[in-house]
């Protein structure tokens, strides 16, 4: 029987196409290969005469002509499905990036290294392959904490961050208080649900609006997206560390917290303190009925506002 999720990624691939990204991987290291997807004028492909191999081998790299935002997806899908609704949105005045992490979206590492420094330091590098400079970073939730930790680590290379529905980092006691109030015994029962009633169970708190969809759609979804469970589970226990391991990095970039008013995951009590600590180059907007997963349910709200962000930090920039 035909999978219905993994039949719709043609459409999803080529409606990516449309909006002007293709895919492009990337060896950052021997055994590390990552994915993005890449503004296509940014690839250039030999004569084709030549073979498919020959081509691939000898496809050239350049630098991106538009100020760069950079997708970061969060923990329950890869990079095209997670920003589907904002690509098109931005990219005809942004050279835009979607990256899949590792182990999501034929992104794979033979290195034990799991934590979410180990993600962002292979981002930036595969970033400076593909000829960026500089970029904004878009981050979600898990998505978000490896951004943090790349504009830590990157200044000169993030030059700013939005983040949706995200922490700096998952400290024990946040881990422990958010899965009790969910309901969850841990965060793997949490994002790596192996049944229908567990992808259910994640999707009604990620959700603000109840959405009914068919089991068998569940179930399609759960063989697409929940690949490489072992290694996602190890990225889980990675990104827990102690209270007293805890810091607050001093950022020199501006972020802005892009909020789900009714995120029930990270709520906005954490968000509004995530701002307090992070001091005054921080701004926040929250987005009414909308939860965790704000960019998918209100997406032309939610790209208004990322856009007029964006639009400020063009402003910003002194004239030649």
């Amino acid at each position: 029987m035909v999978n219905l999720v993994e039949a719709q990624k043609p459409l999803l691939h080529g409606i990516m196409k449309m909006a002007g990204v293709i895919p492009y991987t990337i060896e950052i290291e021997p055994g590390t290969t990552m994915n993005f997807w890449v503004p296509k004028q940014t690839l250039k492909k030999p004569n084709k005469k030549k073979s498919q191999t020959q081509q691939e081998h000898m496809i050239s790299i350049t630098k991106p002509t538009k100020p760069v935002v950079v997708l970061i997806h969060g923990f329950a899908s890869e990079g095209i499905v997670t920003w589907q609704f904002q690509v098109n949105a931005l990219a005809k005045k942004y050279s835009v990036y979607i990256p899949d992490l590792l182990f999501f979206g034929g992104s794979l590492t033979d290195k034990p290294d799991r934590s979410p420094k180990f993600q962002a330091e292979c981002l930036a590098k595969g970033l400076q392959i593909l000829g960026v400079d500089n970029c904004v970073v878009v981050g979600f939730s898990y998505g978000g904490m490896v951004g943090f930790q790349m504009a830590e680590l990157y200044p000169n290379l993030v030059r700013a961050m939005v983040v949706s529905g995200s922490i700096l980092a998952m400290t024990d006691s946040i881990s422990e208080e958010t899965m009790s109030r969910l309901g969850f015994g841990s965060s793997s029962e949490l994002l790596l649900p192996n049944s229908v009633k567990g992808l259910k169970a994640l999707l009604s708190v990620a959700v603000h609006k109840k959405l009914w969809f068919p089991d068998r759609l569940h179930k399609d979804y759960l063989e697409v997206m929940f690949t490489n469970r072992k290694e996602r589970a190890e990225l889980l226990d990675a990104l827990v560390i102690s209270n007293k391991d805890s810091t607050i990095p001093k950022f020199t970039q501006r972020i802005h917290l892009l909020w789900g008013e009714n995120d029930q995951i990270f709520d906005m009590q954490l968000a509004h303190n995530m701002k307090a600590q992070l001091g005054e180059n921080t701004t926040f907007e929250g987005i009414k009925k909308a939860g965790h997963l704000v960019h998918l349910e209100r997406p032309c709200v939610y790209n208004r506002r990322l856009k007029h962000f964006l639009a400020s930090l063009s402003a910003e920039e002194p004239s030649n």
